[in-house]
């Protein structure tokens, strides 16, 4: 199969390149003009990958890139915005997918396969769950016959949430903010890989949303302990920030790059995600299921 891969440059998009090359699929990847230089060399290397200038922006050069290819995969999405550049939610995740529905219609794609977040709903209180649930709408009305993915915190090798957590382990003390009982399901991107790549080909699960998690939920608390088990820690000494000191802080400051969360992440982290029903991935797809420590313990050092 032929397949147009949109976020192939981002850390999911290594994992989803690498399924995609394994199954013996045929990969086009987008790619901003002026960024070829991230994939040109593995391009050269490995067969079944090659690269399209374009973005989600330029309609004709998605069409372009979409010609004689059977699926999408779309992968794009921020977690953070920049309104200054025109990076924001509404535009990437909404208008974004909404071109890329329109150049597959325009190049007779038979299959989109599509990256949502877990949370995604039309009540969220953010506005990054908001609008993953409104990309999933169009997708869900486009014609085409689709599978979306719902993914909790992925982890992997690279920059990942895992990497800047770890960070926060090394410290002699580790800021959390609140009490860290908040929830997640960390999955491992080699998951999340594998699931998007069999959705290429798996029949029955044309117009189905799945959810994907790891193996259980975590607190944040626990993930920090898990990780700081895995550094070799014997304790990971914690001091917690109220929420009502850290808030206004987030507030202020987080707007800025230089700032490591935003008043966006701070609510999602804090209402937590978790899946409602964690097996029915496992349930639909033959992957394994990788706890957190032994998938962090792979790569992390």
């Amino acid at each position: 199969m032929k397949v147009f891969l949109t976020g192939g440059t981002g850390f999911v998009g290594k994992g989803i390149r690498a399924a995609l090359r394994q199954a013996g699929h045929e990969t086009v990847c987008l790619v901003r003009p002026g960024s070829e230089g991230k994939l040109a060399e593995e391009a050269q290397e490995k067969e079944r990958f090659a690269l399209v200038p374009g973005d989600l922006f330029d309609l004709p050069s998605l069409t372009r890139g979409m010609q004689g290819c059977d699926a999408v995969i779309h992968l794009v999405g921020i977690i953070r915005e920049q309104p200054s550049k025109g990076i924001t939610f509404q535009r990437i995740h909404v208008e974004g997918t909404q071109n890329v529905l329109e150049a597959a219609k325009a190049a007779g794609i038979k299959r989109f396969i599509h990256m949502s977040a877990l949370g995604a709903r039309v009540d969220a209180a953010s506005a990054y769950h908001r609008t993953k649930f409104a990309a999933e709408q169009l997708v869900q009305n486009s014609g085409i016959p689709w599978v979306v993915f719902r993914p909790s915190v992925i982890f992997g090798p690279g920059k990942d949430f895992v990497s800047i957590v770890t960070e926060l382990v090394r410290l002699p003390l580790t800021p959390v903010i609140g009490d860290g009982s908040y929830l997640l399901q960390p999955v491992a991107r080699e998951t999340v890989a594998d699931v998007f790549v069999q959705a290429l080909t798996r029949e029955d699960t044309t117009f189905q949303t799945y959810e994907a998690g790891g193996p259980e939920p975590l607190s944040y608390t626990r993930i920090l302990d898990e990780i700081g088990a895995v550094l070799g820690k014997r304790r990971v000494r914690k001091v917690h920030i109220p929420l009502p000191l850290m808030k206004p802080v987030v507030d202020l400051l987080g707007n800025f790059s230089f700032f490591p969360i935003t008043p966006t992440q701070l609510t999602m982290l804090l209402e937590g995600n978790v899946c409602q029903d964690g097996e029915r991935l496992y349930q639909t797809f033959s992957t394994p299921k990788i706890p957190f420590r032994d998938g962090i313990a792979a790569y992390l050092r």
